[in-house]
This record gives C-alpha cells, structure tokens and sequence, in this order.
C-alpha cells in the first residue's frame, strides 16, 4: 500500500509523533511519503526507509499566496505518487488537504479537537463545510468525539488512542543539575499559556522538597525557585521521564497528550489538568489525578502520591497496565490499518 502522510509543521509535537510513529512501524511493509513544509527535528526521526518531501509554501499562518501555491504542489504530488491512501494531520493542512485531494483516499486525523472548538473557533466553520471531503476523520479521544458530533462534525468518526514504542530503560542516563537524593517530579512541554508554565513554578514553591524539572523551553529563565531546572526541548526528551517518580502537566486545553502516554509507558503516575480526554488514560485513584487548575490542589495530590510508598506502586502498576492494554503502537497501527482499508 502507499501511503501519504501530509502534516503542516516538523517540530517534534504530538501530531508529529504520531506521524513518526506510524510511519516508522509501516514502512518495512508499505510505501511511506511523509511531507511538511519546513526543516525541524521530524526529519530526523523517521526512518531511511520512508520517503521525505518538503513544501516550503505549506506553512501554519494563513498565506493567501502561499497555500495557491501549496495547493497545487500537493495536487501534483499525488499525480506523481498516486498514494492509495493519503492521511492528513492538522487543522490547516487538513483543510488544504481535503481540497487537494480525491476524498476517497483522505484520512484525516485531528490531534485534539479543543484546540479547533476553544483555541482557534474561527477555523470550525471550515471543518463544517469539509467534513463529508474525506472517507473518515479520526480523533484521540472520546471526549473529542462526542465535542466534534456537538458542533456538527459528525461524519465519519473514529476514535484512535495514540500509541507510543515501549521503551528501553538506560541506567547511565543522567539529566544535569537533579539531585539524586530527592523525588523529582518532570513535565516535557513547549512553553506557552496553554501549558500554564507561571502554575508549575507555583506548585513547585508550594513543594520545596521535591525537585521540578520542565524540559521544553525555548529560552533562558532567570529567577526560577531553588527546586526548579528548565532545560531546552531537544530530540526524544521523553527518555528522561524514567529518571522522574511523577510526570505533571498543567494545561489549558488538550486532546490526549503524547507525552502523557510516554509517561504511562515508563510506568509513571500523572497529575494533571482535567482537560481533553486525559481523563480516560488516567483515571483518578488508580493511576493519577485529573484535576481542576488549582495550584494547592495540584500540590496535595503530588504530596499524596509520591509520600505513600504503597499508593505509588499501586499507581505506577496500573499506569503500565494501561499503557501495555491500550496505547501501544502495535494497538494504534492496527486501528489505522482498518481505516485506512475502509
């Protein structure tokens, strides 16, 4: 089978990850095509095995000029490939996409619905008017169904848990400035309001005998409390949550975050948000909280977790329980491989 994968940006996001990872797992047996529009770590991270293009003119602002421009690249694409499948990933270009392409062959994954329904409302006119342009949509969670059938986007629904490789312990793996004598207590994230960065810190204050690393910056922090290390993203930063005991993620909006599943994979219990569909992966009591942005509240529940040696084992058992019962990439592969046979 050849299979087109089309994605706006090459960062290393959770879109990304997904594209990565089905591309990846794939190409020993298909035809892989992965294309965006700009040089990021995402190039890196496939395999030789898959075939890489980049459009320069496919960019995430709206560029009247460039996405004409963009638009007929991919339009001549896929007469130069003729891809039995072409999947979509991302807003805009699974508006430019679904345009372009026959809607026969379209999958088109959106990596978090919220961020259409709450963050960019304007856009949802669109996937309105383009949800019968495609053989099927595909959301993360749930919870993203049932909000993308509320607003109208009801057409063609699937749900798909994105799934993560099972990863490999390294015992001389280190990250520099922790203290190996104290609990420590990470978040991998891009720095920006929907991740409530100002709350970690606060959090961070209110526990001054833990350690808080967050790895995703862009810049310098200065004056950060004593207990806090913020170091630049960088390639497979997941790796570092083995060395963590809790993973924590303050948001405002999500769909089911990779990297909360990359916390599951290692067996880790999480406190975060009660935002997206994070509440059904991580299930209160059981394996973390999901809970209402309150600083002290945050707080308590990590205090809970990481004091009782009992409550943590219990939780960092049914973390991976969940992990290897429903989130592995052989699972999400599978599920993908039906769609996309539809």
């Amino acid at each position: 089978m050849k299979i087109l994968h089309v994605i706006t940006r090459s960062d290393l996001g959770g879109a990304q990850s997904v594209v990565i990872n089905l591309a990846n797992s794939m190409c020993s047996d298909h035809k892989i095509t992965v294309v965006a529009g700009e040089d990021g770590p995402m190039w890196d991270a496939l395999d030789d095995r898959v075939a890489k293009m980049k459009i320069e003119d496919i960019v995430r602002p709206i560029s009247v000029l460039k996405d004409i421009r963009a638009f007929f690249k991919l339009r001549r694409l896929y007469s130069s490939i003729k891809p039995d499948v072409i999947h979509l990933h991302s807003s805009k270009i699974g508006v430019l996409g679904r345009l372009a392409f026959p809607k026969a062959k379209i999958v088109y994954s959106i990596h978090g619905f919220d961020s259409i329904r709450l963050a960019y409302r304007k856009f949802l006119p669109l996937e309105k008017l383009l949800k019968n342009c495609c053989k099927a949509i595909v959301v993360a969670s749930d919870y993203d169904r049932k909000n993308a059938i509320n607003e109208g986007v009801n057409k063609n629904l699937h749900v798909v848990y994105n799934g993560v490789e099972t990863p490999h312990k390294e015992p001389q793996l280190s990250l520099p400035g922790v203290k190996s004598d104290k609990k420590t207590i990470i978040c991998i994230a891009r720095i920006s309001p929907q991740k409530r960065f100002e709350s970690y810190l606060d959090i961070a204050k209110l526990l001054p005998e833990y350690e808080f690393v967050w790895i995703g910056a862009q810049e310098q922090y200065p004056n950060l409390p004593p207990n806090v290390i913020v170091l630049e993203g960088m390639p497979n930063a997941k790796r570092f949550i083995q060395l963590a005991d809790l993973f924590v993620l303050p948001t405002n909006y999500e769909g089911v975050p990779i990297v909360i599943i990359d916390a599951l994979s290692y067996g880790k219990p999480v406190v975060s948000s009660n935002v997206g569909g994070i509440s059904e992966i991580v299930l209160n009591n059981q394996n973390g909280y999901v809970i209402d942005n309150n600083d002290n509240l945050f707080a308590e529940k990590i205090r809970f977790i990481l004091e009782d040696e009992a409550v943590y084992s219990s939780f960092s058992n049914k973390s991976s329980e969940i992990f290897f019962n429903r989130l592995t990439i052989k699972k999400m592969v599978s599920s993908y491989l039906e769609i996309y046979e539809i």
